[in-house]
């Protein structure tokens, strides 16, 4: 009987591009600069400008909530390019495919 360890290159890790803090790839990237932002923008709120503790909040959490909404809503489990996708699509419309006529009288449309 044989005692060596046969060894076999799988490559399972070069399929993933890793997971921090449940956010696939670099993900956490965008979450941590929209901390910086919100944190940024509550100090010029509340220092520079003079608002009020709430509103400086307030105001401030609005990029922390755009960079979720981003992360989970366009990014987090969905296939690559899918955000660049949607973007295109609100900006150029439905692309290469011919554009549909309702007014036309052809009987099979």
């Amino acid at each position: 009987m044989k005692a060596e360890l046969r060894l076999t290159d799988t490559n399972a890790a070069s399929d993933s591009k890793g997971r921090t803090w449940g956010l696939e790839g670099g993900l956490f990237w965008w979450l941590i600069g929209g901390i910086g932002a919100g944190i940024t923008l509550f100090f010029v709120l509340l220092v520079v400008v003079g608002s009020s503790l709430g509103v400086s909040f307030f105001v401030a959490l609005v990029p922390v909530l755009v960079c979720l909404a981003y992360i989970f809503g366009l990014r987090q489990g969905k296939p690559p390019g899918y955000d660049r996708d949607i973007f295109e699509y609100a900006v150029n419309g439905r692309g290469f495919s011919p554009e549909i006529h309702r007014s036309c009288n052809h009987p099979l449309l």
